[in-house]
């Protein structure tokens, strides 16, 4: 049996009791039990279950009074979720897991609530984006930072962040993936465990303030979804790994630009350095420091100038320097202070937007997704826009639930890492690269902007019709340039059109891009945008 499996099954043994903090429940219905005093009698029943269980309440959902296994459908399945969630929040409570299984063809779920509202401090909710190149230990080093546990020298920490078998298997990571610790005003809060998905939860809920971390690719042939991590993610800073054992190479170099490119306040970590002697730290540090030179930054080592120093000075231009080892474990005490105490940077007030990284179904929920809140606040409950659809037309979709590193909120603000269940759609139909935003809003669909750009490495010269791949939010799209002078020489800032080749996105004037073709790099700011007309929600 399971351990999911197992969870069912004790909660079926354990049954309903008076004095207990099991309920069952076959279905709950928006007009049936949150009608006349059903809404006031249920939430009563829920605050006895959460007294009986010190805080703590588990709802078996898809059952008969007795246990015995009816199973709902999918949509019966996501109403009940949702008319629980409200029951909670009446009880000054929330839903803190959700857990199903197949039964004939239905659903049965067991959901777990905890007592207390969810987190609420957007503003002490830091994300660091990672990059460097393969094998310098980015992954282990964040590993090391969530879990507090030392890596045993051959990538056991890694682990806790490869989100696909292959990757595992292999030792190297082939997408995104995310990992989270927070503080309190006793310290670090880690993850116990952070192959469960409780663990993670429970970091969001007890700390003060978060660290998210989005892990991103170091192997030349994904740098593709690395610039995706950099520049389609809201990040507060840059977290680039060099290892002392080999040093800057011409992946760092690519890293480095693409997070400078975007302006990120950028911490640099030299990593192993327990694998190396002093001298070569020293070396490796040097070359660092070097290499920022000549992109106009200036280094600060930490361990001369002390964390204040980094915390006030830390900029655009000013790059601090931390020496670490995540089998020693030197270096990170570092990192936890300047991560405890750096300011968020991110801040955004707007309408909400979300720019969609990834989607998936979930079963009983439907489709989800999945990607950073860049400006305003989503509710539970929140009518929404996703689009543009192939076409340039946008849908309308509700918000079912939401949920960040499988802590399962009702809001989010700007900068959270999230996935939300999205009622009116199929998952078929969303793709990386679309936006959420509120029903009212009245987006254009573009297929053409205007840009000033400026490339940084090229053979030759970039003429019309030179095709790339731009690199825009979450948005990886080939598109033809066709600058105003009819060529850009490498070094060269000029204005351009581009036209994306296959279908539209929602894009905006002053965002910033990456383009990218081959050994070919540039960087631009959108200036004007050419909409689509006749386009509004399906």
């Amino acid at each position: 049996m399971s351990r999911d499996r197992a969870l069912l099954e004790r909660a079926l043994d354990r049954g309903e009791q008076d004095g207990g903090n099991v309920e069952f429940k076959e279905r709950l219905s928006r007009d049936v039990h949150l009608e006349g005093g059903r809404r006031e009698s249920l939430a009563a029943q829920l605050r006895h279950r959460l007294l009986s269980g010190d805080g703590e309440a588990t709802y078996v959902v898809g059952v008969t009074d007795d246990g015995g296994l009816a199973g709902i459908d999918p949509d019966t399945f996501s109403e009940t979720m949702d008319v629980l969630s409200l029951l909670a929040e009446e009880a000054d409570a929330h839903i803190d897991d959700v857990q199903t299984w197949g039964i004939g063809a239905g659903i049965v779920g067991v959901a777990s609530l905890r007592e207390g509202s969810v987190l609420e401090r957007d503003d002490e909710h830091v994300v660091v984006g990672t990059a460097g190149h393969v094998d310098h230990g980015k992954s282990t080093l964040v590993g090391s930072l969530v879990t507090g546990n030392p890596d045993d020298g051959d990538g056991a920490t890694r682990s806790y962040l490869d989100v696909q078998p292959h990757e595992v298997e292999r030792g190297l990571s082939a997408d995104l993936s995310y990992a989270v610790y927070g503080f309190d005003e006793s310290g670090p809060v880690r993850v116990r465990n952070p192959n469960r998905k409780g663990d993670r939860a429970e970091v969001v809920e007890e700390a003060d303030r978060l660290v998210s971390f989005v892990d991103t690719v170091g192997h030349e042939p994904w740098l593709r979804t690395t610039i995706r991590g950099l520049v389609g993610q809201k990040l507060d800073y840059g977290l680039l790994v060099v290892a002392a054992d080999d040093g800057p190479t011409r992946t760092t170099r690519e890293h480095l630009g693409v997070l400078l490119a975007t302006d990120l306040p950028t911490i640099v970590a030299i990593t192993k350095t327990d694998a190396v002697d002093e001298d070569r730290v020293e070396e490796v540090e040097r070359e660092v420091e070097q290499l920022l030179r000549e992109v106009e930054k200036s280094p600060l080592r930490v361990s001369r100038h002390g964390v204040d120093a980094a915390i006030d000075e830390i900029s655009e231009r000013v790059v601090p320097i931390v020496e670490t080892s995540a089998i020693t474990m030197a270096g990170l005490d570092t990192l936890d202070e300047l991560f405890d105490r750096l300011p968020k940077t991110s801040k955004d007030t707007g309408e909400f937007r979300m720019y969609v990284d990834r989607s998936y179904s979930v079963t009983g929920v439907g489709a989800v997704a999945s990607g950073t809140v860049m400006a305003g606040e989503v509710e539970t409950g929140d009518e929404l826009l996703i689009g543009p659809m192939p076409d340039g037309r946008f849908q309308e979709v509700e918000v079912r639930s939401i949920e960040m590193h499988y802590h399962r909120v009702d809001e989010a603000q700007a900068g959270r890492i999230v996935g939300i269940a999205l009622k009116g759609i199929k998952e078929s139909a969303i793709e990386r690269g679309m936006v959420l935003l509120p029903r009212e809003a009245d987006p254009d669909p573009v297929r053409e902007f205007e840009a000033e750009v400026m490339v940084l490495n090229h053979p030759t010269r970039i003429g019309d019709g030179y095709e790339p791949v731009v690199h825009l939010e979450t948005i990886g799209e080939a598109a033809a340039f066709y600058p105003d002078d009819g060529r850009l020489l490498p070094g060269d800032t000029g204005e351009t059109t581009v036209r994306f080749k296959f279908r539209p996105y929602l894009v905006e004037e002053g965002q910033k891009f990456v383009f990218r073709e081959g050994r070919s790099k540039g960087v631009g700011t959108v200036t004007d945008i050419h909409p689509m007309d006749g386009y509004g929600p399906l």
